[in-house]
């Protein structure tokens, strides 16, 4: 037996070994990590079986597997009906407005909360706008709809009246709900931006904003060459998320606060309440699946892209 063939199987079981050693010193870790591995598993994985359903005429009593395959036919409405237009135009362009509005606000917010001195109002203060995101859409929808209401609403009883105004038949009155939407959707959605961006300030070496002081710089300088530079990391991660789910909405948002109300479609229809119209009235769990897989694929695609994108202009920062 040559020198070699010892050395082998010998450096191999300390490879082994090492790497046991190693599982050995973090095992605390991964039992902690196991939860949300196998939740990921169950919830996020394993129904990803399901997608064949995109690809079937699927059947009840025939089960996934013995339904017929139709290739690509489910997907057709999503690019053949009256609707496919308005649906993916009302998807993009009010997903494209949430990502640049609520992460401005999201940023301002977490500035303007940073920048109180005493810790007991800003802890307030963080918990205020916190608030909206913990609420169920059912709870906002009504909220907005004791705003709105033709018969006893704030705005038609209260506010226009005093402001000289008309009152509005708002659920009726297409022209007035992108405007609300995004509003809703803000005032939801960015208390939750606003503590990545608090802690992403939080965590900003304060030497970097005494150097700028000493330099004369204000605090909008400070801001500007500090803080902004700094959270640049978390709204790319940010912005990345929402870009992968650009094809997704707030069912919610689009169903519950509109009140479903059939005049009101033209400007609060999307792809996830069209797909949920379908299957109500259709009741074709094909057309729902491929729908569910053609966003996917799209926010994947979309993800990847943005990501090769950032990469270009600055690795450090890129997702992957």
């Amino acid at each position: 037996m040559t020198k070699s063939e010892i050395t082998v199987p010998a450096t191999s079981g300390n490879r082994l070994l090492r790497q046991w050693r190693r599982v050995k010193k973090w095992w605390p870790v991964y039992l902690m990590m196991l939860p949300g591995a196998a939740y990921l598993i169950i919830n996020n994985y394993i129904p990803m079986t399901g997608i064949v359903v995109a690809f079937k005429k699927y059947n009840v009593q025939d089960g996934i597997w013995g339904s017929r395959w139709v290739g690509l036919q489910n997907f057709e409405y999503l690019f053949t009906s009256k609707d496919a237009w308005i649906m993916t135009r009302n998807t993009l362009l009010y997903n494209l407005a949430f990502l640049v509005i609520n992460n401005v606000l999201g940023i301002l917010t977490a500035i303007l909360i940073t920048e109180v001195n005493r810790k007991r109002f800003r802890h307030f203060f963080q918990s205020m706008v916190l608030v909206p995101f913990v609420l169920s859409i059912v709870i906002i929808s009504y909220i907005v709809f004791a705003f709105l209401s033709a018969d006893g609403g704030i705005l038609n009883h209260t506010i226009l009246p005093a402001l000289g105004l008309d009152e509005v038949d708002w659920y009726n009155s297409p022209r007035y709900w992108p405007f609300i939407l995004v509003i809703v959707n803000a005032w939801k959605g960015v208390g939750y931006g606003s503590m990545i961006y608090i802690a992403g300030i939080t965590g900003i070496d304060k030497g970097l904003y005494e150097a700028a002081e000493l330099d004369g710089a204000g605090k909008i300088r400070q801001i500007l060459n500090v803080t902004l530079p700094s959270l640049v990391p978390s709204i790319i991660t940010l912005c990345m998320l929402s870009i992968g789910r650009i094809f997704y909405s707030d069912f919610g948002l689009f169903y519950q606060v509109p009140m479903n109300s059939g005049t009101l479609y033209s400007v609060t229809n999307v792809i996830d309440t069209q797909v949920y119209r379908m299957l109500i009235t259709v009741g074709n769990i094909g057309m729902s699946s491929a729908s569910g897989f053609y966003q996917s694929i799209v926010g994947f695609i979309l993800v990847f892209m943005s990501n090769m994108l950032v990469r270009k202009i600055s690795a450090d920062n890129a997702l992957f």
